[in-house]
Parts: structure tokens; sequence; C-alpha cells
């Protein structure tokens, strides 16, 4: 069955909350020393990832002027489900402290 816009958009909002939620009030350091944490985070962003390269194909006419960085985080998300072992907390602390409220934007003007 299909996925609709509307349920991929629903489901990057939530994976975008849950993750904000989960990380409010942390930093870098309590980000390391929390392997629950670490792997909700992961969990949610597979789930971003994943929404965004589904909604590639349902629409691919305007995803890329919706989410201009879409490809690089389907990417990212690729690199967290298949490297697992190389995962760098730094680079997905930064994603979640800079650029996930950008998404959150994004997705909700979408």
């Amino acid at each position: 069955m299909p996925h609709s816009v509307r349920k991929l958009l629903l489901d990057l909002t939530l994976a975008c909350e849950e993750t904000k939620q989960f990380c409010a009030g942390k930093n870098l350091a309590a980000f390391q020393s929390d392997r629950v944490l670490q792997l909700a985070v992961e969990r949610q962003f597979e789930i971003i990832g994943e929404a965004l390269a589904r909604l590639e194909r349902v629409d691919p006419d305007n995803l890329p002027g919706k989410i201009p960085e879409y490809r690089q985080i389907i990417g990212f998300r690729n690199l967290i489900a298949h490297g697992y072992d190389i995962i760098d907390d730094a680079s997905l602390w930064d994603f979640v402290s800079n650029r996930l409220p950008e998404l959150l934007e994004q997705v909700q003007k979408y």
C-alpha cells in the first residue's frame, strides 16, 4: 500500500518532536553517557530518514524545494542503520541540537 504525504509528514513531525523531548535540557556529555538516550535518538533518526526516503518516492517534485537537505539526512540515516559501529555521537548530537529544529519547521510548512 502506498504511503500518503500526510502520513509521512506526521511520522516526521512525531519523530522530530519526540527527539526534542528526549534531549531537552541535555548536552553532548549527557548524551554520550546515556546509552538509552543514544538508542532512542538513533531510532527516531532512522524513522526520520526512512520517512524522507518514502516521501521522495511519493512526492519527488515537491520534496527538494521543501526540505533541501533531505538526501543528506537519508544518507545519515543509512549510516546509523548500516554503520552502527561507526556512529559519531558528536555528529548525531549536532544534528539534534542544531538542525532538528529547522527540519521540524520545514516539515510543518510542507
